[in-house]
């Protein structure tokens, strides 16, 4: 493994220099892949496994799902079975289905797994919480985790251009004393552009934190309500939203992106440099106590009972495509779709 100074801190990190894909395919070279589930990381993860070389097959329910297999090249009763009997086949048993459905799943799951196998996740929401999911795996078998750091498609798309999406990963349960070996390999597979190393607590609180911080639910909260205090003072919805959204992701994301949220207040005009400056104390102060508090929440178990309780509704569904329905249709989102059509690339 390479040490490499992040921030001042010394971390050890898997590269694919020292872990080339020759290495990974001769580790997995007798092992059948199952990957589970075919929804948000099970295209990209099999596919990409695929295309490296491995022997893989895909477990899936029938429905849409299934057809969208099939369209990737998946061949029924070839490369694709039904769950049970995809992961009766496995020797890894990749499980890539929601949090919901693992709960679902797991009893027919862990009666497929046989001594020696390795069970795969790529989130530690099963495990970490496994006294509320009840997703508790028998003691002889590899329990293992590679977790890319954005979502499946991101991970192919990437896998495509030959790049790489960095990934974190996990040995909760070494039964065969190879479970190390069996995560890296797995996880130079489907294409990580480098591992760094967590358990499964740290990643399922850290990921559930994060969803609801800074990648989702804080950023539509900060964008909301600047959108909203520029609207009830009198800008327009075209102004409004080309200075909260537009300038942010067309302009600024590429840019702090690729070079660092130092290198843009190095970089930018005097003005907007000193109001930066100023006002990202007041910013912080105000909003680490409710990331605290959210962090809380998540490593509590509260955010996953939340979640459990939530999907486990018979009318789930239907409420929350009421929610998200109101989301698509606020006044910010719907001016989104304008702003975006008159962008000189989607120009007729």
């Amino acid at each position: 493994m390479a040490k490499m100074n992040f921030g001042g801190v010394i971390e050890e990190v898997v590269t694919r220099e020292e872990f080339p894909l020759e290495k990974a395919r001769e580790i997995l070279k007798d092992e059948t892949i199952a990957v589970i589930g075919y929804g948000v990381q099970g295209p990209g993860q099999a596919c990409n496994l695929r295309d490296n070389g491995f022997n893989v097959i895909v477990g899936q329910r029938q429905g849409k799902t299934f057809e969208k297999a099939i369209a990737d090249g998946w061949v029924p009763g070839e490369t694709l079975f039904s769950i049970e009997e995809a992961a009766t086949k496995g020797t890894i048993v990749m499980c890539l289905l929601s949090d919901a459905a693992v709960m679902s799943v797991w009893p027919t799951l862990k009666k497929c797994l046989q001594p020696g196998n390795a069970l795969y996740f790529s989130h530690g929401f099963a495990i970490t919480w496994n006294d509320r999911t009840g997703c508790v795996p028998q003691k002889d078998i590899d329990v293992i985790m590679v977790a890319p750091k954005g979502s499946g498609t991101s991970l192919r798309t990437m896998f495509l251009e030959g790049r790489g999406l960095n990934s974190s990963y996990a040995v909760y349960q070494d039964a065969t004393g190879k479970a190390l070996d069996r995560t890296l390999a797995l996880g130079i597979g489907i294409g990580s552009g480098y591992l760094f190393e967590t358990t499964f607590q740290r990643e399922a609180t850290s990921d559930l934190t994060g969803e609801r911080g800074s990648l989702m639910g804080a950023i539509q909260g900060l964008l909301l309500a600047q959108y909203e205090v520029l609207r009830e003072n009198g800008h327009s919805p075209s102004e409004a939203f080309n200075e909260t959204v537009e300038e942010l992701t067309q302009s600024l994301m590429p840019l702090f992106a690729q070079k660092g949220m130092d290198w843009m207040y190095a970089n930018c005009s005097t003005t907007a440099q000193r109001g930066a400056l100023d006002w990202m104390g007041p910013f912080h102060d105000a909003i680490k106590p409710v990331v605290e508090k959210l962090y809380q929440s998540v490593k509590s178990g509260h955010e996953a009972q939340i979640s459990i309780d939530a999907n486990s509704k018979p009318d789930y569904r239907i409420g929350l495509e009421k929610e998200l329905a109101a989301l698509h249709n606020s006044e910010m989102w719907r001016t989104a779709e304008v702003v975006r059509k008159l962008r000189p690339e989607n120009e007729a």
